[in-house]
């Protein structure tokens, strides 16, 4: 497993953490995610083989989220 910090911007509320939160959990290979709206990250735990930084940041992305 590998564990990952994304900044995300965009998110305003926490109906914006829970849309990212699903985003991330819903690639492939995704074991955890928390997302935190005061310090605009999200820590997600992933299995490497299956998933990759890029994929993150795509779902983040297609969820309406900026990935810096």
């Amino acid at each position: 497993m590998e564990r990952v910090e994304l900044p995300v911007k965009g998110m305003t509320c926490q109906h914006c953490v829970m849309t990212v939160t699903q985003a991330l959990k819903s690639v492939e290979g995704v074991r955890a995610a928390e997302v935190n709206l005061e310090g605009a990250w999200a820590k997600v735990t992933f299995d490497p083989t299956k998933a990759s930084r890029a994929d993150l940041t795509r779902a983040v992305q297609t969820a309406g989220y900026q990935v810096e």
